[in-house]
């Protein structure tokens, strides 16, 4: 039962994961990221964001900091939320 558990776990992780993980290498090497951000007034911020968000996909995907890396993430998404939502757009894609 502790087996299944586990994999369960980790087919509900690793995409989310790797949404993030592809949000992340955006955030990195992808000039038009700049501008998109740039619409929101968080564009010299983008770097900082990017690896906030590294960090904290990297602190969820170990199993010992897997909630500390939930919280920060938590966070990261609120305030995505909030940019979105401040600047009219629906939060939600």
């Amino acid at each position: 039962m502790n087996k299944i558990l586990l994999i369960i776990g980790w087919v509900i992780t690793a995409p989310a994961a790797g949404m993030l993980l592809f949000s992340t290498y955006g955030k990195f090497f992808n000039p038009g990221m700049a501008g998109f951000m740039e619409q929101f007034g968080v564009g010299d911020w983008r770097i900082y964001i990017a690896c906030g968000e590294l960090v904290g996909t990297l602190l969820f995907l170990l199993p010992k900091t897997s909630k500390f890396g939930m919280l920060l993430l938590s966070a990261h998404m609120g305030g995505a939320i909030v940019i979105h939502m401040s600047n009219g757009q629906p939060f939600m894609m």
